[in-house]
């Protein structure tokens, strides 16, 4: 493994794991991502940076696209946001589509202001940004087009952010995700503030890197009328992204053994029917909380991940990491399993 590169977290954890079940771990040297997992029996699986062989590969394929899996959740009856996919130029004259950016914004007009757009393959809140209005939009999409050919432009439908992994039939972890924020002093600038939480994150441990020249939060602060250098009043918290991913600086609240049995019931369901044994199930809930019955809640599915990663959980509470560590120890004993 060159100098100065990291294992990715999940392969220093199987490496650690491993020992328990009798397997051993050879990891690819150069750059640390992939990995074989060598058990006694003879069955040999893979590991490249979060994902397993414990889902098939056209199902986590299909996960993966957004606008694939919010297809197939929506014809097994599960209630996604309205929205469509853009294409970038190039790639919409070689599919023969009218989909690009100008169609987006006629698009947009009839959905109604703001809304979200955001890569179709990406994952982790990349390139997700809040628009507001025709400019924001094009430049978001062209942001993305930079390193994307394909974008999703999606109604928005604020509330509640929660992540549920599920295994099997089991619900290992449930937590709620709340937006990159700051809580003023009234002495520093928000710029200050969210330099001295990156030092926080480095002190726990937590391989966060917060940017501090993001477009995304310079037009947030925009919105709500401050800039990196505002001095807000002391206890006044403000929200610096529209995406609370843990990823991007996002805080969370463990609601597992809160959660209603019925949203328990749903994530599972949703896990099944979308060919998975392992997800990250993502819902957004705009009325009520995960607490209460989905019959008094809005709720949508915002997207499911055939790989969770859970790097950032773990640093949230000796519990969190705990409860990643079972569950990626019945990972590996289902894995060592002869098919």
């Amino acid at each position: 493994m060159k100098k100065g590169n990291k294992l990715p977290y999940l392969t220093k954890l199987v490496k650690k794991l491993a020992p328990k079940i009798g397997a051993r771990v050879v990891v690819e040297p150069e750059w640390g991502i992939a990995s074989q997992i060598i058990y006694r029996n003879g069955v040999v699986r893979s590991l490249r940076m979060y994902s397993l062989d414990l889902n098939h590969i056209a199902s986590s394929d299909i996960a993966r696209d957004k606008d694939y899996a919010k297809f197939f959740m929506k014809k097994r009856g599960y209630p996604v946001a309205l929205g469509v996919t853009i294409f970038e130029d190039n790639w919409a004259k070689i599919i023969k589509s009218n989909r690009t950016i100008s169609y987006a914004v006629k698009y947009a007009k009839k959905l109604g202001w703001p809304l979200i757009a955001k890569p179709n393959n990406k994952s982790q809140g990349a390139g997700v940004s809040l628009a507001w209005n025709k400019q924001e939009l094009v430049s978001a999409l062209k942001e993305i087009f930079k390193n994307d050919r394909v974008a999703l432009v999606e109604k928005y439908l604020p509330g509640h952010d929660y992540r549920i992994v599920v295994l099997d039939n089991e619900i290992i972890s449930a937590y709620e995700r709340i937006s990159l924020s700051v809580l003023c002093d009234g002495k520093n600038s928000v710029l200050k503030l969210l330099k001295s939480k990156q030092r926080i994150f480095i002190k726990n441990g937590r391989d966060t890197r917060i940017d501090f020249g993001d477009r995304r939060i310079k037009l947030k602060l925009k919105h709500l009328g401050y800039t990196l250098n505002s001095v807000l009043p002391k206890d006044t918290r403000v929200y610096l992204l529209d995406n609370a991913n843990l990823s991007t600086g996002g805080d969370s609240v463990d609601v597992t053994d809160v959660m209603h049995p019925k949203f328990k019931k749903i994530t599972i369901n949703l896990t099944r029917d979308m060919g998975l044994r392992i997800a990250g199930v993502d819902i957004m809930i705009t009325k009520g909380d995960i607490t209460q019955t989905p019959k008094k809640n809005g709720y949508y599915i915002i997207e499911i991940n055939a790989a969770p990663g859970l790097d950032h959980y773990v640093t949230t509470g000796k519990m969190q990491r705990k409860i990643v560590e079972n569950m990626y120890l019945k990972v590996l004993k289902a894995l060592g399993k002869k098919d």
